[in-house]
């Protein structure tokens, strides 16, 4: 049986880095135009100006474009602050975690998230995704600790967690809306989590 890698992830040389721009690109463009229920392999190929079968050999269906495009829209989308102070960075961090769900890219996860119920490949890109992005953000909190703003025992990535979960409830259940307000509440409610204690490593 040949292995082959999840959807979209493929070492970015030569013309394979091109196909893949063009048909990020094509993605994008066609899921800001028409929405993901318009989306198909076919529609993307021919806006990317690639072979069908190139398309689906890399990416095998639309929820693998859906999580190539997060990848490539969240790595440049959502910079990590370095201000010297963990609650800056972090309040920071979730002003902008709302500026990336705005428009678009809520509905890029939305669909994404509908996706995974029934899409065992897309779950697998959603958890992939979702613990590199934590692991990246945590280099604000690893800062904190070693300034002593935090205690040493402080789990970095629950604190990641406990300042996204409140933007993605009401993004992903509630649907109210979501501003600079509502992010410096979530940031400081995982700062005073984990001061408290609640968010350290488990043995």
């Amino acid at each position: 049986m040949v292995h082959r890698p999840p959807p979209g992830t493929l070492r970015p040389q030569g013309r394979t880095e091109r196909v893949r721009q063009a048909v990020v690109s094509a993605t994008r463009g066609l899921l800001a135009a028409d929405g993901y229920d318009a989306l198909t392999i076919e529609r993307v190929a021919d806006a990317a100006g690639v072979a069908k079968s190139t398309v689906y050999r890399r990416w095998r269906d639309t929820a693998g474009l859906m999580m190539e495009l997060m990848r490539e829209v969240a790595g440049a989308a959502i910079p990590l602050a370095d201000s010297g102070s963990v609650d800056e960075d972090l309040r920071v961090l979730a002003i902008e975690i709302v500026k990336f769900f705005s428009g678009t890219s809520g509905a890029m996860v939305l669909a994404l998230v509908a996706e995974s119920v029934h899409n065992p490949d897309t779950a697998a890109g959603m958890r992939e995704f979702w613990a590199e992005r934590n692991e990246r953000a945590a280099i604000a909190v690893r800062r904190g600790i070693d300034r002593g703003e935090l205690p040493s025992e402080v789990d970095p990535v629950e604190v990641i967690r406990a300042l996204g979960a409140p933007l993605y409830y009401r993004m992903l259940v509630t649907h109210e809306p979501l501003d600079d307000v509502v992010a410096a509440r979530a940031a400081a409610a995982a700062l005073a989590a984990a001061r408290a204690g609640t968010l350290s490593r488990s043995d």
